[in-house]
């Protein structure tokens, strides 16, 4: 969809992370975890802090290999405004793997009917697309990563035979089709979110809605998005990295009240 509207560290002023686990790293982990299902301590703030709601726990339709999950939650259907929070199921429980980032979704909210054209964020679990792409060199993310070049596009044409996949081209594919190779700075690096593409459907369908992505803001101070969910810089970077396809991550994308419906 076109972006027309529209790592966790420190120095972005967000909580570490504070779990890391042998199954599931929590964000920002740069190596292995120890062997042997051991965890080390837990950091403890130097202030008392009021525990978060675990929202990952409200969760019932994941597959069970799922080993990570992100939920992007907002406080209604109509705002912009959302929140990503990451987690790791550890023997059995999800742990929260992140502090809870500030995102943005689509300039008209949630929708549970999303359709092409429509700057809407489709609400359900998705998984994340085989590959990860971005206009910038790969910043150690652990799927199979294709660094953007002229010709790059996402087919956003629901007349074409190939709507809603990754395409290179000499020519633009048709309708709304993105270069995504001039898209800067949101395609510095993004992951595909599933709506409307395998496993999620057999094949996507003519119009219910293309080229939706996990990606970087379009400002600084963030902005609404033409349907995708969208980060700070670092903050994308480190969930990028976290990700791992072994564990069969899947991302939820609800209003918070409706979240007990997946």
């Amino acid at each position: 969809m076109k972006r027309r509207s529209l790592l966790l560290g420190t120095a972005a002023g967000l909580a570490a992370p504070t779990l890391l686990a042998s199954t599931a790293p929590a964000l920002g982990a740069t190596r292995p975890p120890p062997p042997g299902g051991t965890t080390p301590p837990v950091r403890r703030s130097p202030r008392p802090t009021t525990p978060r709601p675990n929202l990952a726990a409200r969760l019932t339709t994941l597959p069970p290999q799922t080993q990570q999950v992100i939920v992007v939650g907002a406080t209604s259907y109509t705002t912009t405004y959302a929140t990503l929070e990451a987690y790791a199921r550890i023997r059995g429980r999800w742990r929260p793997a992140s502090a809870a980032l500030p995102a943005r979704i689509g300039s008209k909210g949630f929708t549970d009917n999303h359709v092409e054209g429509v700057p809407t964020t489709p609400t359900g679990v998705y998984s994340i697309g085989p590959t990860m792409y971005g206009i910038a060199a790969n910043p150690g993310v652990r799927y199979p990563y294709h660094r953007l070049v002229s010709g790059d596009w996402w087919n956003e044409n629901p007349s074409s035979p190939r709507y809603n996949t990754f395409q290179q081209s000499a020519t633009d594919p048709g309708g709304a089709s993105e270069a995504l190779w001039q898209e800067i700075p949101s395609y510095t690096h993004f992951a595909v979110i599933t709506y409307n593409m395998p496993p999620n459907v057999p094949t996507p369908i003519p119009n219910a809605g293309s080229g939706i992505f996990l990606h970087e803001f379009r400002l600084s101070a963030g902005n609404a998005t033409a349907g995708c969910v969208s980060l700070a810089h670092d903050h994308l970077v480190g969930v990028l990295n976290w990700l791992d396809p072994a564990l069969s991550p899947r991302i939820v994308l609800s209003p918070y009240a409706q979240l007990d419906r997946y």
